[in-house]
């Protein structure tokens, strides 16, 4: 018998205590911050103090990757014949910073702007990846060699053709692998099982930070760049392809957010300003939600080339004038996110294991915008589908308990391409292989989460009294940053919260200001500010206590600084 999954308010679900040995052993660390080092997995004094130190432990040797000698060879080759090397990358944040990295280094060896040149596919036109008629086109241009960022793994075919019209090609992506590699010269991933590097979650800006490290070192007399100077471009990549902030990514993005608060990149400080962000206090925060939209703003909706441009800009006129149009494309991205987001919610049935539309009106640009807001609202896989005339592409993101991925590896004989990751993927189809393909994973995503209780876990670090929210914890967790992607900023929740005061802001009055008190450590009450966003329905019917999961944060404002609670949920108390 088949039982349709059901929605829940979010469950709450606070990580068990520290065991008391490794409480122990950790006994000079703050107390709340151990708990969350544990909860990170983190569980050594060693790795605690590298953690909080911003360091490093594993080993970063790009020659582990394999492949990566071939790759440099090559590429070494190239340079020492000027031959001329394109970068071919993908249009959003991550490739684009790949690709501007990789053009960034290759002129660093030597190599002239005519020598060494992006190229970064149309969205609407060519779609995401290798593409053969790019690469017969960058072959008759006088290309020796297309070196891929942030795609190729899977492109089978693609580099069939290369090695066919006699194009050499080196393939650096961080994808999923399919069965089989890709018959390229050399294929650089870090998930291959023959990798002995032990970062398996680099970006794809990662891995090509990782292939200009190797070629400095390969070629020390030739190199007029150091590792700095590409820093701020694998911050700003990782952060915006929500890699991993764990291990050596959280390194690179630490020291990256270094580089990027220099400013020495006039399109960053053009960017930063466009964003209303304060150069010199950037955060993973900050590229997460003011520059990485921006940047990926240009491939979902003109060009992935003009934020190509903006990071490479020499010059702040130019910086300035690419970063007014990458954040009037962004108003306008939100803007059609909501309509389209709109019209698909009409369109699906929310009680379905896996929420698929198909529509030609769909923004190709936009379609994974709107399947991860299906999947915010409905907690189900979602795949949005723009229908062309011939063949129609697809944008899936999915939840922990669906790999999406996996699942289009069941429909590949379906497909024209695909490709991604877990919890976000895409693909080319066919039109006429819509009806079978839309079934075909109706009956997968039934298959799988039949019988499943489906709703979104709040993930909550440790519960703390409302009293013990202060300065002193604040910086402390400062220790945690950067915080991002599988290094969340800490989650906590306090119970028996009495509301004071609460009001409604906001321009249509859909968030909740509060005022929150509970006992003092030390006798009397402690009164904490509260902001609740987009929980403004709550504002008729709060109860005197509450329950609360919330992050703290600063609120400046006049020359003030205040601790703040963002409140992620509430809960009548005792519930």
């Amino acid at each position: 018998m088949n039982h349709s999954p059901t929605i829940r308010a979010p469950q709450w679900h606070v990580a068990p205590p520290i065991p008391q040995a490794t409480r122990d052993q950790m006994g000079h660390i703050y107390p709340v911050l151990r708990q969350i080092l544990y909860n990170r997995g983190i569980t050594s004094p060693a790795e605690a103090q590298a953690f909080l130190e911003g360091r490093y432990l594993g080993q970063t040797d790009p020659f582990l990757l394999a492949d990566m000698d071939t790759a440099v060879s090559r590429i070494q080759r190239a340079i020492e014949q000027e031959e001329t090397i394109y970068i071919y990358g993908d249009f959003d944040a991550d490739g684009v910073t790949a690709t501007v990295l990789l053009t960034q280094a290759l002129r660093g060896l030597g190599l002239s702007r005519q020598q060494a040149q992006p190229y970064i596919p149309d969205r609407v036109d060519e779609g995401y990846g290798l593409n053969t008629e790019a690469l017969s086109k960058l072959k008759g241009d006088g290309a020796g060699l297309v070196i891929s960022v942030d795609c190729g793994i899977r492109s089978l075919a693609e580099a069939q053709h290369a090695q066919a019209i006699g194009l050499d090609m080196i393939i650096t992506d961080h994808h999923s692998l399919g069965v089989d590699l890709p018959p390229a010269l050399a294929v650089i991933n870090p998930k291959r099982p023959d990798s002995a590097y032990p970062e398996k979650m680099l970006a794809g800006v990662g891995i090509a930070f990782k292939l200009a490290q190797a070629l400095r070192q390969a070629m020390p007399a030739r190199a007029q760049f150091e590792d700095t100077d590409l820093l701020d471009l694998v911050a700003i990549g990782t952060v915006a392809d929500l890699a991993p902030l764990l291990h050596e990514n959280r390194k690179l993005v630490a020291d990256g957010l270094v580089a990027l608060n220099n400013g020495r990149r006039p399109g960053i400080r053009a960017l930063a300003e466009a964003s209303r962000l304060k150069m010199g206090s950037l955060t993973a925060e900050s590229i997460a939600f003011g520059i990485g939209p921006r940047i990926n703003a240009a491939g979902r909706l003109a060009h992935a080339y003009d934020a190509a441009r903006l990071l490479a800009a020499s010059n702040q006129v130019d910086a300035r004038r690419y970063a007014s149009e990458l954040n009037q494309l962004n108003q306008r991205r939100q803007r059609l996110t909501g309509e389209l987001g709109d019209r698909a919610e009409a369109t699906i049935d929310p009680t379905a294991p896996i929420l698929i539309t198909a529509d030609k009106d769909y923004l190709p640009g936009i379609v994974g915008l709107v399947a991860s807001r299906l999947v915010e609202k409905h907690y189900r896989p979602a795949i949005v589908i723009e229908q062309g005339e011939e063949e129609s592409r697809g944008s899936c993101r999915s939840i922990d308990e669906f790999h999406i991925t996996d699942a289009l590896d069941e429909v590949a004989d379906l497909l024209v391409r695909h490709g991604g990751h877990a919890q976000a993927a895409g693909f080319t189809i066919r039109n006429e292989n819509l009806p079978a393909f839309a079934e075909r994973m109706r009956a997968i995503a039934g298959r799988v989460l039949d019988g499943r209780d489906l709703s979104p876990t709040l993930s909550i670090d440790a519960e703390i009294d409302l009293a013990e929210v202060d300065w002193s914890l604040f910086e402390h967790l400062a220790g945690l940053e950067p915080t991002g992607t599988a290094n969340p900023t800490p989650v906590f929740a306090s119970r028996q919260a009495e509301i004071i005061s609460h009001r409604l802001v906001g321009q249509e009055g859909n968030h909740l200001q509060m005022q929150l008190t509970a006992p003092g450590l030390t006798g009397g009450y402690k009164v904490v500010p509260a902001i609740a966003f987009r929980q403004g329905v709550w504002a008729s019917h709060l109860p005197q206590f509450v329950d609360i999961a919330y992050t703290i944060n600063v609120n400046e404002w006049n020359g003030r600084r205040d601790l703040q609670l963002m409140v992620q949920d509430i809960r009548p108390a005792g519930r």
